[in-house]
């Protein structure tokens, strides 16, 4: 293909192949590539006299720059502090709390209510009714202590 012969169709063309493949494989990676397709395109609609190795250069440039500014944003949002750090954490809820036992604990394993739920507590032998303190939660089951 000559270099006469690049218009900027072609590259809007690229652009919409780079957001079909988006929405196959989302990730905001081929949304940055169709957006520098693009502006690239639309250089070439302005100044139809651009040098197709120009356009490349061009286009690797916009495409690495954005994917790179895109990158240190998405990542400066990841570290963002929620005002609900244990809303999909239920167990971690608990931790601090103390519950009384409703089945002793025997071998390091037993029993405690909490609201609606039977959890498996696993600390030192203990008779039922005794009060216990979550210390932590590993997997689906309370770490606890008793309580002085």
């Amino acid at each position: 293909m000559l270099e006469q012969d690049i218009v900027f169709w072609y590259w809007w063309v690229l652009a919409v192949g780079f957001l079909a493949l988006e929405i196959v494989a989302s990730g905001f990676f081929f949304l940055w590539l169709a957006v520098s397709a693009f502006i690239v395109g639309s250089v070439v609609l302005l100044v139809e006299t651009t040098a197709f190795n120009v356009q490349v250069l061009l286009f690797s440039l916009l495409a690495v720059s954005s994917v790179l500014v895109w990158r240190r944003y998405a990542r400066n949002r990841a570290t963002d502090v929620s005002d609900h750090p244990l809303l999909n954490r239920r167990g971690a809820q608990y931790v601090g709390r103390t519950f009384n036992l409703i089945a002793p604990i025997e071998n390091g394993h037993g029993k405690v209510k909490v609201d609606d739920t039977i959890w498996t507590v696993r600390g030192p032998d203990s008779p039922v009714g005794t009060k216990v303190k979550v210390t932590a939660v590993k997997g689906t089951e309370f770490e606890v202590e008793v309580c002085g």
